[in-house]
């Protein structure tokens, strides 16, 4: 096997053996007293059975355990810890010491928050603050959201939503979106790209319980601002998967589109799990004026028990002049993920334009 063909580390290996020496060595520099050995030895135990955030509430329970020292004390060690790390993603582990053991000081526990968001991210410890004083929290999030410091700021948004992928829903704002709106506006023409995807990202999440109340929002919005419109265009992208009409409007594709879909091929028509599938057709315009068009294709999984579930992917957005065509083209390899097991059996493919289904295709995954 090449080197290029080798499967790449696990994401848990970010918390490695070696990881944990270098967290036990900057440790040593940063508080001499240190115990590394007894740190190291707790840290490893068991260390393959875990999962990334697992290791990395390992590496905070360690911490704790060796450090002789009060809660504020030893958030002076951490701060001065920070920004020795080598990996943005290992710091996250010293807010999550803040949310583990700092609840009995709110004041002293976000402004350390605050601090260490600026070396990784406070996203998932802020979220405990959130769950037991949400006000509160979110009066000073509110704050962050004019930050001159953009981590700062996107903690604000980050922190704030409803449903962030690896730690658990805020049942309140997921209710009522309205609770974390202020910060949402505050950011809505952020010039940080950092920040921008965070409030795309809040919105898309309430898209999922209240999808009107975003449309709402976003048709209020001035899209003059570039930083805003593209906020709007990909705070939407699940509702256009899903052809809402008034999301495709938004980003000027609300028509229906006058074209036609011809020459659809799926190639190679029979595939066994690890290949690749190539997805192609021409877009032809029927009408002379110009149109401003979303395509997308959907593939109709086999799941176990036989029946079929959609998911919808997307390809391109463009502006097709009158009487014209376009060549579309997309290859996908069909591969086992952590999101999505795949089934023997005939796999439809679906193209679809403005969110209507024009034409549809299909391929054999083979047992």
């Amino acid at each position: 096997m090449t080197a290029a063909e080798q499967p790449a580390p696990a994401l848990k290996e970010i918390f490695n053996a070696e990881r944990l020496k270098h967290i036990a060595t900057e440790m040593t520099a940063v508080y001499p007293a240190f115990d590394a050995k007894a740190f190291l030895k707790m840290a490893n135990d068991g260390l393959a059975e875990l999962s990334i955030m697992q290791r990395m509430a390992r590496v905070s329970e360690c911490l704790h355990a060796v450090l002789p020292l009060s809660y504020e004390e030893s958030l002076e060690v951490l701060r001065a810890l920070a920004p020795r790390l080598n990996s943005g993603f290992v710091s996250i582990s010293l807010p999550h010491y803040v949310a583990m053991y700092g609840a009995h000081s709110f004041e002293q526990s976000m402004e350390a928050l605050k601090y260490f968001t600026t070396f990784g991210s406070s996203e998932f410890a802020i979220r405990h603050f959130l769950r037991s004083d949400l006000e509160r929290s979110l009066a000073l999030m509110l704050e962050w959201s004019g930050d001159e410091n953009e981590h700062v700021r996107r903690l604000a948004s980050e922190g704030s939503r409803p449903r962030l992928p690896w730690s658990f829903r805020l049942e309140p704002i997921q209710a009522d979106p309205t609770l974390a709106a202020a910060i949402l506006d505050n950011l809505r023409a952020d010039e940080s790209l950092y920040v921008r995807k965070s409030v795309a990202n809040h919105l898309n999440d309430i898209t999922k319980d209240h999808p009107e109340w975003v449309l709402d929002l976003i048709e209020g919005w001035s899209l003059e601002n570039r930083h805003t419109a593209w906020i709007a265009k990909h705070a939407l992208r699940s509702l256009i998967k899903q052809g809402n009409q008034r999301a495709l409007a938004v980003i000027g594709a609300g028509g229906k589109p006058e074209v036609e879909i011809v020459g659809v091929k799926v190639e190679p028509a029979v595939i066994r799990l690890g290949q690749k599938i190539s997805l192609s057709f021409t877009l032809k315009s029927t009408v002379p004026d110009s149109q401003r068009l979303v395509i997308d294709y959907a593939i109709d999984y086999v799941k176990a028990n036989g029946s079929t579930s959609a998911k919808v992917f997307k390809l391109k957005a463009l502006t097709l002049p009158g009487h014209s065509s376009e060549f579309v083209s997309r290859s996908q390899q069909i591969k086992e993920l952590t999101t999505r097991r795949h089934y023997a059996g005939q796999h439809a493919v679906h193209i679809m334009v403005n969110g209507e289904r024009l034409a549809s295709s299909a391929f054999e995954i083979l047992p």
